[in-house]
């Protein structure tokens, strides 16, 4: 039987990790969840292994020493679930901003259409995004576009961070080379994968901003994806020759 995961990463999320695990687990394509927190000093953890008993079987923990950043969280989430045998592996925040009523129809583009990696895209069909500030809006739209033109990838939403990756791409990437630990991260997977020849589709998606908690996003993040977009393209080109 193919199985799903969706990770998880936290820091500092008791307002949300319980209604959002709660939400997966309501949904019908039986997703199993695993959790990566950083060591998170509000009793995240605790909360997770309480959903642990609840699910039993479905609900996973991986505890990290420390705040290692978004994109190290999600490597070791890779790991894990190519380990214990998953075919998709989907990646959602903790905070609401992805809709868990989403998942099956990223999932169903990757298990029944043959999309490798699909992504929950903000911009595909407009701007779809609620409760942000009209600077942040502006601000994610245009890099979009700034890596779609470095990059060469026909995304509208490289930087998103709602995607399902089937197990041929994750097994296919070196993923120890992965180099960028926060926003630059989602993009590198993205060209990555474009790199490979995989198929990548975009699929339809509401983002709202967190209700509760602190969003983790900074500037230096932003600035992390501008310059590490110039980086990623210079270095495809000089293997290729």
């Amino acid at each position: 039987m193919e199985k799903a995961l969706v990770i998880i990463p936290t820091y500092n999320e008791i307002e949300n990790i319980s209604n959002i695990i709660d939400a997966v687990m309501s949904l019908p394509d039986g997703f199993d969840v695993l959790v990566v927190d950083d060591a998170s000093p509000d009793g995240t953890q605790n909360v997770v292994i309480e959903k642990m008993d609840m699910y039993s079987g479905r609900v996973h923990l991986e505890c990290r020493t420390g705040k290692q950043g978004l994109g190290t969280a999600y490597i070791h989430g890779f790991k894990w679930a190519l380990k214990n045998e998953y075919s998709y592996i989907i990646e959602m925040d903790a905070d609401f901003s992805h809709d868990p009523k989403d998942l099956p129809r990223l999932l169903k583009e990757c298990r029944d259409n043959n999309a490798d990696v699909a992504i929950g895209s903000r911009y595909v069909s407009g701007v779809n995004v609620v409760n942000w500030p009209i600077g942040r809006v502006l601000m994610s739209y245009f890099a979009s576009a700034y890596v779609r033109i470095v990059t060469g990838m026909p995304l509208r939403d490289a930087t998103a961070g709602f995607v399902c990756y089937s197990r041929n791409v994750l097994d296919s990437i070196d993923l120890d080379r992965i180099r960028f630990k926060g926003y630059a991260f989602q993009i590198e997977m993205k060209f990555k994968s474009f790199l490979k020849k995989f198929k990548i589709v975009e699929v339809p998606i509401i983002f709202v901003n967190r209700q509760l908690g602190t969003s983790k996003m900074n500037s230096s993040i932003f600035g992390e994806a501008m310059f590490g977009v110039i980086q990623l393209k210079l270095q495809s080109l000089f293997r290729k020759k």
